[in-house]
């Protein structure tokens, strides 16, 4: 009975001093690439992430001394590896704490009752970027191509398209006022851009329309970013 209780007791994050250091050597094990890396160099990670694995009866492995070369070698695997972790363990808290849905990528509405539905629906935090285009308007293309950008900083943000001929009012969608964007939140209308282009550069890119919404305080701050330290292995990578 006992050992059911057990089996169907769920998985839960190790808490305190020991809990901490129980999580690091079980993601350290985890994280281990057993394809690249020697068997020499990963029996030593094990043996350093694992101490029970030095109470064995072995006597080589109780007389053997690690060399500076070895000892220098765990040193930089664990930094690299406690990174690593550390990244890890600010995502989940992240995760934890960010409110509503997530969107990967730009939906395309295809009438006026899937407009309509999408702003009445949605979730009341999230916020709604339509844009509004006609593929032979000039800047239509390009403002579309900012946004599948743009949702990939912005994943909280649903960003949206339709063509001025699926919204059922395609008289007041005439080619002087696209590309549109209109931006909503629990229904209410935000902003109400026509011909956003006339704002921008003839040439105008993600940064650019990211700008030009954070003037009017539309855009909400971004999403969890990468530590410093992710700079500091890229650069690592460069060098060997």
């Amino acid at each position: 009975m006992s050992a059911q209780v057990q089996e169907e007791e769920p998985l839960e994050p190790h808490t305190g001093p020991k809990g901490v250091i129980h999580d690091w050597r079980k993601f350290k094990l985890e994280s281990e690439d057993h394809e690249s890396t020697p068997q020499k160099k990963r029996e030593l990670l094990r043996q350093m992430s694992n101490p029970k694995s030095n109470n064995d009866d072995n006597p080589d492995r109780i007389n053997r001394k690690m060399s500076i070369q070895e000892y220098e070698m765990i040193q930089e695997e664990d930094e690299q590896c406690l990174r690593k972790y550390r990244r890890q363990c600010m995502q989940e808290m992240h995760d934890r704490l960010s409110f509503g849905p997530k969107f990967d990528s730009v939906f395309e509405l295809d009438s006026s009752e899937a407009f309509l539905k999408t702003i009445e629906k949605e979730h009341r935090l999230t916020l709604i970027i339509v844009h509004i285009y006609d593929d032979a308007i000039k800047g239509c293309d390009a403002l579309n191509n900012c946004l599948n950008s743009l949702v990939v900083e912005y994943p909280s943000v649903k960003f949206c398209r339709i063509r001025a001929s699926a919204t059922g009012a395609g008289e007041r969608f005439s080619d002087d006022v696209l590309p549109s964007v209109l931006v909503y939140r629990a229904g209410e209308m935000l902003g109400n851009f026509i011909c956003v282009t006339k704002h921008l550069n003839e040439e105008f890119f993600p940064a650019d329309v990211e700008n030009f919404l954070n003037e009017y305080g539309l855009l909400p701050e971004k999403e969890f970013a990468a530590c410093p330290d992710d700079e500091e292995d890229d650069e690592e990578i460069g060098v060997e």
